[in-house]
């Protein structure tokens, strides 16, 4: 007689798998025309330079490159990571930074140095999907802090710090995911100085700060002195480079970087080593500056057309932000409408988009979507709202 293998961990059950990568399978057939992923454009990619880069390590330093390496990371990307970060306003160092693979590592990192189950984590709402995966295989105790068209409200934050405790907060403030909001800078320094005297660690997320193409940079909150020693802030080149290499960075205290660096070995030792030293040279030998500034026009001209053609393609009464950057508009849809219920029409006319309720730690808005811009050119964009337009005909208030 057999016994019964034990049971999965009740984590492993407990945590739902990902919407979004259920909508991108469902749409990988090439006729849809999908909204939902955010996905860099495939075609922008700088693959010539890529394939010089990863010809030269592999030519130049093969032994190296296709060995083990430190769990902190290749010295050189750190480098160059590092002097970006200080180009942009944030003095960095080498030492600052940790590599990971990708910047939802970072996160998985974070996670385990910081988090006990039970701790209570404060959050957007909405907010990025996957870090809402990630804290809740925590154990962690999830609450949204109220938000409005410019972000989380500070003084709601204030509130919830006094009443909840939490560990940390976790925020995009820039070109967030999955509204495409920017916190302002009074926001900011209002966030750094709620940390400064209520003792909360900051988990500030930055995938898509260098994809502004209006208005003016805003600082980070790492870089406020109230929150400068308690701020962790987290970026990546999947956005800007290819997110293939997955190679993401965090910056935070010493104290807390050991820590990652312990949990990372844990995980995968190290990141891996041919992919580091390619995207390291790489950024020594093309000027991915302007190669963003390219991109940066393609996104804006991408964005153009799907603000321009919302207003046929969503029902009266629909409601949209414009955002300066990133990958995302966020939309509403009028009171009564289901944007998860309508998705099966709209899947079955060969377009798709993200349905919002997912994105809400708790009290989903149902008539909510996100609707990323920058995977289709123009023409493809403007097919795709019409597409939509037919599907949520068929739709109406409940």
């Amino acid at each position: 007689m057999r016994a019964d293998v034990p049971p999965l961990a009740s984590r492993a059950t407990a945590v739902a798998g990902s919407p979004v990568r259920d909508i991108l399978a469902l749409t990988a057939r090439p006729e849809v025309i999908s909204f939902a992923g955010g996905l860099p454009a495939p075609e922008l990619f700088d693959t010539a330079g890529m394939a010089a880069a990863f010809h030269a390590v592999l030519d130049e330093a093969p032994r190296s490159a296709l060995q083990y390496s430190t769990s902190e990371g290749d010295p050189g990307l750190r480098a160059a990571a590092a002097a970006r970060l200080t180009a942009r306003g944030l003095p960095t160092d080498a030492a600052d930074l940790v590599v990971t693979t990708g910047s939802q590592q970072a996160l998985s990192l974070l996670t385990a140095a910081l988090l006990e189950p039970g701790d209570v984590v404060l959050v957007e709402a909405p907010t990025y999907l996957a870090a809402l995966q990630c804290f809740q295989f925590a154990g962690a105790r999830i609450v949204p802090v109220p938000s409005d068209d410019e972000g989380l409200d500070p003084v709601a934050l204030e509130e919830l710090v006094v009443a909840e405790r939490p560990k940390l907060l976790y925020t995009i403030p820039t070109f967030q995911n999955p509204t495409g909001r920017t916190l302002p800078a009074d926001r900011r320094q209002a966030v750094a100085s709620v940390a400064e005297r209520h003792g909360l660690w900051i988990v500030e997320d930055d995938p898509y700060g260098e994809l502004r193409f209006a208005g003016e940079a805003t600082p980070w909150i790492a870089a406020y002195p109230e929150a400068a020693d308690r701020t962790v802030l987290t970026g990546s080149l999947s956005k800007i480079m290819a997110p293939g290499l997955r190679l993401g960075w965090l910056r935070g205290p010493a104290v807390l970087r050991r820590a990652c660096v312990i949990a990372k070995q844990a995980a995968d030792l190290h990141t891996p080593t041919v992919n580091q030293l390619a995207a390291a040279r790489y950024l020594s030998d093309t000027d991915l500056d302007a190669h963003l500034a390219m991109v940066r026009d393609a996104y804006r001209e991408r964005r153009d057309a799907l603000l321009a053609g919302l207003g046929e393609a969503l029902p009266e009464g629909s409601r949209w932000n414009e955002p300066e950057g990133g990958m995302f508009v966020w939309a509403s849809l009028p009171p009564g409408y289901d944007a998860t219920a309508a998705l099966r029409d709209a899947v079955a006319h060969d377009v798709a988009y993200v349905p919002g309720a997912p994105f809400f730690a708790s009290d989903p808005d149902p008539a909510t979507l996100r609707l990323s811009f920058v995977t289709h050119t123009p023409a493809e964009i403007t097919e795709g709202l019409r597409r939509l337009s037919k599907a949520l005909r068929g739709h109406s208030a409940g």
